[in-house]
């Protein structure tokens, strides 16, 4: 047999080493401030922190229910109760998950034959075209553009000419990363009509559920709660994000009790289970009463308006950002055309590293100029990013 030059298969090529590894890299070897890759750079509450030390040191080390711990399952439906007005079944409408990438992925590939169509809003992460991909599927991507306030808006339009016969699922995250866009009620309405007319299911990331500030145009509304997509939409989160702990991958799914299984059908042979010992951690999380929750966002958009008080005075023309980890920004006003050239030589020049946003979109044109930062570090990290950036070069001035 002769060996292939290249031996992935063909619908994976498209797909390198991911862009927040090229940066996160680059970042190490030039000594870079990274406000590339969204992970916060302090730890979580001291009650999960403690409660994992526990579990480590007493034994829950071996692997745990195909379903998730059950302790966790209930706390996950208690949580979508209590915040989201959500009722779940933990024993058979919660699973748990390798973080909500692998919930994500599982559920494309459980859910989608080759050939369906998958609507997905552009800007999107880049875990979703992968999974498309693993799945067969065709992607149908609807492009977010700043409208001229600023606020990322899609066309309806556009939006209802991506659903066609052949259109199997609606692949939505709101909070919106890299955006920073939360979809208003009108939007979710227009989304949940579509998927009722195309009988389509709804997969649904909403990693950055309590990350939505004060001043965004709407607050957090999960599609799921609209009329007529309880049965079908499929909601995704993890602890991650609303609990510093990036690295633990503990994520979930819920939804009506097919769709779960579905998606459990393909998570057992991705990692099978993962997290004994802090999936009673994250339980304990789930359950902290409402300051941590608004304590936590505050704190977030504290740092937001640091960094983009500190972005527009180096020049740059930053977007609103109403959640999530992320700001964007345009560089035209810097003399920049390309963002990946941009953001490859932002770190010789100043010292930081940011993310081109033009590699989340088929239509790289539309997001070509505009480019990333995540402000989920510390106040001090964030002024000596804004500090270099400044010396750098990139001020108009």
């Amino acid at each position: 047999m002769d060996i292939e030059a290249d031996p992935l298969v063909r619908r994976m090529r498209p797909f390198g080493t991911t862009i927040f590894a090229e940066m996160s890299a680059l970042a190490v070897r030039t000594g870079a401030v990274n406000l590339g890759q969204g992970f916060p750079d302090t730890d979580g509450p001291p009650e999960m922190l403690a409660s994992a030390a526990e579990a480590l040191m007493s034994g829950q080390n071996q692997y745990p229910p195909g379903p998730g711990i059950p302790a966790l399952r209930a706390a996950v439906a208690a949580h979508q109760r209590r915040f989201w007005g959500l009722d779940y079944d933990p024993e058979r409408e919660v699973l748990i998950t390798a973080g909500a990438t692998e919930a994500i992925a599982a559920a494309i590939l459980g859910l989608a034959e080759p050939g369906d169509e998958v609507v997905c809003f552009e800007p999107y992460y880049d875990s979703y075209a992968a999974s498309i991909a693993l799945a067969g599927a065709v992607r149908r991507p609807v492009t977010l553009r700043p409208s001229a306030g600023g606020r990322y808006v899609f066309d309806p339009a556009e939006l209802r000419a991506a659903f066609g016969p052949r259109t199997r699922l609606v692949l939505l995250n709101s909070p919106h990363n890299p955006t920073g866009k939360v979809f208003d009620r009108a939007e979710l309405t227009m989304i949940a009509e579509l998927c009722q007319e195309y009988d389509a299911y709804a997969v649904t990331d909403e990693v950055y559920e309590h990350l939505v500030f004060t001043d965004a145009s709407s607050g957090h509304l999960p599609l799921a709660g609209l009329p007529g997509m309880r049965g079908r939409t499929l909601r995704i989160s993890s602890a991650g994000k609303t609990f510093s702990c990036t690295g633990w991958k503990i994520g979930w799914a819920s939804g009506p009790a097919a769709l779960v299984t579905a998606t459990m059908r393909v998570k057992q042979f991705l990692t099978y289970v993962n997290g004994a010992p802090l999936q009673p951690a994250v339980a304990v999380a789930l359950g902290l009463p409402d300051d941590y929750y608004t304590g936590f966002r505050d704190g977030l958009q504290a740092r937001r308006d640091q960094l983009t008080a500190g972005l527009a005075d180096a020049g740059f023309d930053v977007l609103p950002s109403e959640g999530t980890y992320f700001v964007t920004a345009d560089i035209t006003g810097l003399g920049g055309r390309d963002g990946v050239e941009f953001c490859r030589t932002l770190p010789q020049r100043c010292g930081v590293v940011a993310v081109p946003t033009q590699v989340f979109y088929d239509d790289a044109g539309a997001g070509r100029r505009l480019v990333r930062f995540a402000f989920c570090k510390r106040p001090e990290v964030l002024a000596d990013a804004v500090a270099r950036l400044r010396a750098g070069g990139t001020h108009r001035g």
